[in-house]
């Protein structure tokens, strides 16, 4: 290890801290727009049918957390946790400024997302990066983009997803399909039909939708599955076309063609939030139970021990990389 203070910026997408802070919440995503009040009452009611729970900040911490506790297993004191968020407190120029305070030498970051896009990893780079440059600060900071094809986390994603299927009765196994999935992005058509992220500069092809499907096929090597595809979450409904198919696509689907169950591996996730507490298990299961079709999903990594090796582990090596 060295002797050099390093901050290492655990970084999220953020969260409302409560049904009053949802409208806040949603207005900043929404670039300063505020949701219309129907829109606001659907997402109050998808919030309450979950109990209420936010639990994204304080997973969030937990990871940073688990990450700087392993860093330091050696006994020293060398890496230091700090959390930003891009839509809620604390926000990263919050953590840019504790850095500063507290005169690290260096920083990594690292987003709580295992695929690159440049819609979602390399926002958080822009504002991290702006906000060393405001306020002038010397901060070397680097940035781990990826680790969607670590083969930590694969295993990881292997383990819990063996774990999952064992849970399906014999009937329910016969022909099932696995999907991984990812939070859905807006896209661009290009002249030749190919599509990209809205704004990104990829140019043989995605980059995140191809993140997106070497993760599945990773892991459905590592098991042996007979079939698996990818589907999107979170599609948007706006006037650009997002990644597709939704899983509200998919699962009508799998029943039109007599598959008997479909399972959820959300790999583009880390952590428990709206998308898998109610859209996953209350909206897609019961979905699922419509079509007649067994459903289930794998649990998020969190703050499990085993996943904060396989982020502790993806830090060393980046660091390991980058010239003393």
């Amino acid at each position: 290890m060295t002797d050099r203070s390093t901050g290492v910026l655990v970084m999220a997408y953020g969260t409302a801290s409560g049904p009053d802070d949802i409208e806040r919440y949603y207005t900043d995503i929404r670039g300063g727009r505020t949701p219309s009040p129907e829109h606001l009452d659907q997402l109050r009611g998808r919030y309450a049918a979950i109990g209420n729970r936010f639990p994204l900040l304080e997973t969030t911490r937990a990871q940073a957390d688990g990450i700087v506790e392993r860093l330091n297993a050696d006994g020293g004191d060398a890496f230091r946790a700090y959390l930003g968020m891009k839509h809620s407190s604390p926000t990263i120029p919050d953590a840019i400024d504790r850095m500063a305070a507290d005169h690290v030498d260096r920083a990594i970051g690292i987003v709580m997302a295992p695929h690159w896009s440049g819609m979602s990893i390399e926002t958080y780079v822009e504002r991290a990066e702006a906000a060393i440059r405001e306020r002038g600060i010397d901060l070397p900071i680097t940035f781990v983009r990826s680790f969607h094809d670590h083969p930590m986390f694969v295993a990881w994603v292997s383990g819990h997803l063996r774990t999952t299927l064992g849970t399906l009765d014999d009937r329910a196994r016969e022909k099932l399909t696995v999907l991984f999935t990812a939070h859905s992005l807006p896209v661009r058509m290009l002249p030749d039909g190919g599509e990209r992220c809205k704004t990104c500069g990829c140019e043989t092809s995605c980059r995140y939708r191809d993140g997106l499907q070497e993760t599945g096929d990773l892991v459905a090597k590592e098991i042996g599955l007979d079939d698996h595809r990818i589907a999107w979450q979170s599609v948007g409904r706006t006037a650009d076309p997002w990644w597709g198919p939704g899983i509200d696509e998919v699962i009508p689907q799998l029943a039109a063609e007599g598959r008997t169950a479909c399972v959820v591996c959300c790999v583009g996730f880390v952590a428990d939030h709206l998308e898998t507490l109610y859209d996953l298990d209350i909206e897609a299961t019961a979905q699922a139970a419509d079509a007649g079709l067994a459903f289930a999903r794998t649990p998020m990594p969190n703050a499990d021990p085993a996943f904060c090796d396989v982020l502790a582990a993806v830090v060393r090596e980046h660091l390991a990389g980058i010239p003393a």
